[in-house]
């Protein structure tokens, strides 16, 4: 599986202009497991973000949490992808770009289909593709402190 999505990333030039500094299909394209592939599009490391400079930070590695900022991921998951199940120590913004997907946790499962969007919280949880087609996810992850229930901390794993 190869993510071709074109990334476009501003900027400005010394006198202030604003300006194109990339623009183009990332090559950077990562697989942790059978069946997915991953293309990190930019991150940052720090809060508030910092806007200067031209460097193209998309390149720097990452695991999946920035622990001190975001990341910006676009992931497919083709069919029969490889479990992997695990809990970050970030809040998660997703968007379904194209296909379906199951989101395993606990005691739930839930269906997601192109144009559905979700917020994940420091649950554990696995991605299932069950269909014919890859599902293409769009995701931005922001560092957070570990989740924590009934005085308990909730580690990241996986």
């Amino acid at each position: 599986m190869t993510i071709k999505v074109r990334r476009v990333v501003t900027g400005h030039n010394k006198e202030g202009k604003a300006v194109v500094l990339y623009d183009g299909i990332p090559d950077n394209i990562v697989s942790g497991r059978p069946n997915q592939s991953a293309v990190v599009l930019w991150q940052t490391s720090e809060f508030p973000s910092n806007n200067d400079g031209n460097t193209d930070v998309a390149k720097v590695p990452v695991k999946t949490v920035n622990p001190n900022g975001t990341v910006f991921r676009i992931v497919e998951f083709g069919p029969g992808v490889t479990p992997r199940v695990h809990r970050t120590d970030s809040v998660d913004y997703g968007i379904v770009l194209a296909g379906e997907i199951f989101m395993e946790m606990d005691d739930t499962e839930l269906h997601f289909r192109t144009g559905d969007c979700f917020i994940q919280r420091g649950t554990i949880h696995n991605w299932v593709n069950r269909g014919s087609e890859p599902c293409r996810i769009a995701f931005v992850l922001v560092a957070a402190e570990p989740a924590t229930a009934g005085g308990k901390v909730l580690e990241a794993v996986g």
